[in-house]
């Protein structure tokens, strides 16, 4: 796909992964638009992606959205369609993370648990949403006859990561969706994929002490975290290359290896 001129959806455009996978659409032209829950996030992020594509007008649109909600999600795609004239790429990149153990117990005594709510709560955004943005997109990527691509944002947690129950299970499941929707999805021109990123250098991990980013980038082959910036690349690989679809990048330095 070329991207100029293009269509392409970022959730979660707000900050972070999901900006800078949206301003590196907007550099090469294409015009975006930004689903988050923050308008100051999403001003921010638009004026970032506008000056990224100045030289090749770039328009960027935010909407304020929460992606579990059914009907704000068909709404905001809508929205889009009229405002920027299409929709080519969807981005499912909105997630968030409830850390905890299933069970904590000390000496034979259970003394806490994961609570409904924080695995439902993950659940929500990380799958459900994921799958309601992409059936929208879907459907009008077919009544618009053009075709289209659909990038899932999984994580390497979707191989199993202790505390991380509820987030392993979503990533698992965006990343099995993204196969499952190229089957099916493949006789209407539309492509599918994910992208699983390793240890990413996003404000969270760049504010941990540095004693504790030792550690963590100890684990990975090449000694270092990712960068969102890379991140970018590899969903722009993904909606530029004609002949992908249905696969799972994992971008993670080399984590998996063996």
């Amino acid at each position: 796909m070329q991207l100029q001129g293009k269509t392409v959806v970022v959730t979660g455009g707000g900050r972070g992964i999901g900006r800078e996978i949206a301003k590196g659409f907007a550099a090469r032209g294409a015009h975006v638009a930004l689903f988050d829950l923050r308008q100051e996030d999403l001003d921010e992020s638009m004026r970032q992606c506008v000056a990224a594509g100045a030289a090749l007008g770039t328009r960027a649109a935010g909407y304020l959205v929460n992606v579990t909600r059914e009907a704000e999600v068909i709404a905001a795609l809508d929205a889009v369609v009229a405002d920027l004239g299409g929709l080519d790429v969807l981005v499912n990149n909105a997630g968030i993370v409830k850390d905890g153990l299933l069970i904590k117990a000390k000496d034979g005594e259970v003394t806490g648990k994961m609570s409904l709510d924080q695995w439902q709560a993950v659940i929500d955004i990380n799958l459900t949403g994921v799958f309601l943005c992409a059936r929208e997109a879907a459907e009008r990527m077919i009544r618009r006859k053009q075709g289209g691509v659909i990038i899932n944002i999984s994580s390497i947690s979707r191989y199993g990561n202790a505390g991380q129950s509820n987030y392993s299970a979503a990533k698992a499941g965006v990343a099995a969706m993204a196969e499952v929707w190229a089957k099916e999805l493949s006789r209407y021109g539309i492509r599918t994929g994910s992208i699983a990123p390793g240890y990413t250098r996003t404000e969270i991990l760049a504010s941990m002490r540095p004693e504790m980013l030792e550690k963590l980038t100890a684990q990975v082959p090449l000694r270092r975290l990712g960068e969102v910036s890379e991140i970018a690349h590899a969903a722009i690989f993904i909606a530029e290359n004609d002949f992908f679809t249905g696969r799972c990048i994992d971008l993670d330095g080399g984590m998996r290896i063996g």
